[in-house]
């Protein structure tokens, strides 16, 4: 059994009250938040097994406590996350990690130096269909992979201490990072806010990595669709994931160009392919359900989480480095 504390049970955090409070080898002993009406709220949907505080103190004061989540918003993770390594805790933060470079080293300096766990929430790496089509990639069935891009998209929830390139693109980016395995170089990203000044409601993303692929993310909450696309565009097959389909999750397409020599010659032409679609089976889990119950898994067996602070740490300079580009009109950005 392992006993955690949660920091933060807003819109999203709720989620992970529900899930960790439900998992049969987790105690989660005490949820805090400041905003007292939200504990006033949630508090009659649990056992009185589970504590109710704003002082987040008591969570790290608890020596029976071996693991943190935190899911307030990402100004105090660093600050929050740090205290807990301190304190002898294993940590669980929502994306993204950190809103600098900065607080992120700092972040896994402390893991580090304290030898706790540090886990970062990217949702979709725990995603069946994901993970299903990593595997498409990794066996070669695309191809060469050409491009990626996706479209994340919404008209709300509209945010007011971040904008959506910190919002949304941390999905697609981190998506991205564990499909190529390969190092992101350079980021150029535009945007424009309507809705608050100073706070973008919609970027264009798009990111080269050292490999020559490009991968291209729109993001928006004002938009007059609902769409969760990644496509990978490969040079034998082309793969969708739709988050939005029920159970269709992926499609593979089996299109593209061949190249045919001309008879006599040395010189090819292109001729198009157009080849059945397939739907894999894909079975399906919450993804946030396996996401917590890898947190846990990884404090009882000491291991190293599949969304570790290394990995969250390459998404997050992904980020700092598109914000720069962001702020000086769509220039390209080495990532460091």
């Amino acid at each position: 059994m392992v006993t955690i504390g949660q920091i933060g049970i807003g819109t999203w955090g709720q989620n992970h009250t529900r899930i960790f409070s439900s998992i049969n080898n987790c105690c989660l002993k005490i949820c805090c938040d400041k905003n007292k009406e939200m504990l006033s709220k949630i508090k009659p949907c649990y056992s009185q097994q589970i504590r109710f505080t704003r002082d987040f103190k008591e969570i790290l004061n608890d020596k029976d406590i071996e693991g943190v989540v935190i899911t307030t918003p990402s100004v105090f993770h660093a600050r929050l996350a740090i205290e807990s390594f301190s304190r002898g805790k294993h940590v669980f933060v929502e994306k993204p990690m950190a809103l600098n470079v900065r607080d992120g080293k700092r972040m896994l300096e402390a893991a580090h130096k304290y030898k706790r766990i540090l886990m970062v929430g990217h949702l979709l790496l725990y995603h069946s269909a994901i993970l299903k089509l990593k595997e498409y990639i990794d066996r070669g069935e695309l191809g060469e992979v050409y491009y990626m891009y996706s479209t994340r998209v919404n008209l709300g929830q509209v945010r007011i201490e971040e904008n959506a390139l910190w919002s949304l693109t941390a999905h697609d980016i981190s998506v991205a990072l564990f499909l190529l395995e390969d190092k992101p170089v350079e980021v150029t990203a535009k945007g424009d806010s309507y809705l608050r000044k100073g706070i973008e409601d919609i970027v264009f993303v798009t990111v080269r990595f050292k490999n020559g692929i490009l991968v291209h993310i729109h993001a928006s909450w004002l938009d007059p669709h609902k769409m969760r696309k990644f496509t990978v565009v490969g040079s034998k097959k082309m793969a969708v994931f739709d988050d939005m389909e029920s159970t269709e999750k992926i499609r593979i397409y089996d299109k593209g160009f061949d190249r045919q020599k001309i008879t006599g010659g040395y010189e090819t032409f292109l001729t198009l392919r157009e080849g059945d679609i397939y739907i894999p089976k894909v079975n399906m889990i919450e993804p946030l359900k396996v996401e917590c119950q890898h947190f846990l898994d990884c404090i009882t067996k000491n291991s190293n989480p599949l969304t570790d602070g290394k990995s969250g740490f390459e998404v997050l300079k992904v980020l700092t480095a598109a914000q720069k580009s962001l702020e000086t009109g769509g220039k390209p950005v080495r990532i460091l």
